[in-house]
């Protein structure tokens, strides 16, 4: 569907905004896939980062900042995300032995058992939402979404 259509615009838009308002389509569009599949495990996708970030600290800890850098969404709420994820019991949080005002962050059997879980589903969407493009075409799409947040 061309852009103006989707907007219902009456106007011809110029390339250049045609192509952000489509990757701005585009972005809602994968969110919302990727929505409905959180949803059924009740997660949402800012608790969904952050286990998956925890997931890749190996049993390492890891601190709110340490999470909060590496967030897809830097507009999140850490700590709030956080104690969700411990009411659900996902994560766990702990006073650091050595500093003790430091807090560590670990994911938890439940939070690993759930990742489980979950990404399979997330996978198989993924590449549905990606199989129209070949490889090639998927390594240019990288190389000029990366050119699109060059002054990032």
């Amino acid at each position: 569907m061309d852009v103006e259509n989707h907007i219902k615009s009456n106007q011809t838009l110029k390339l250049h905004k045609k192509a952000l308002i489509n990757l701005l389509i585009t972005s809602q569009y994968v969110n919302d896939r990727i929505n409905a599949i959180l949803k059924t495990f009740g997660l949402t996708t800012p608790q969904f980062n952050v286990l998956r970030i925890l997931k890749g600290q190996k049993g390492q800890p890891a601190n709110l900042s340490t999470i909060q850098d590496r967030m897809i969404s830097k507009m999140s709420n850490t700590t709030r995300i956080v104690d969700k994820l411990i009411e659900k019991e996902l994560v766990s949080r702990q006073i650091c032995k050595d500093n003790r005002r430091k807090i560590e962050i670990f994911i938890t059997d439940n939070g690993h058992q759930l990742l489980d879980q979950v990404n399979p589903h997330f996978e198989k969407e993924e590449r549905l939402m990606t199989s129209q493009l070949n490889e090639n075409e998927l390594k240019e799409f990288y190389n000029h979404l990366n050119k699109i947040r060059i002054n990032e």
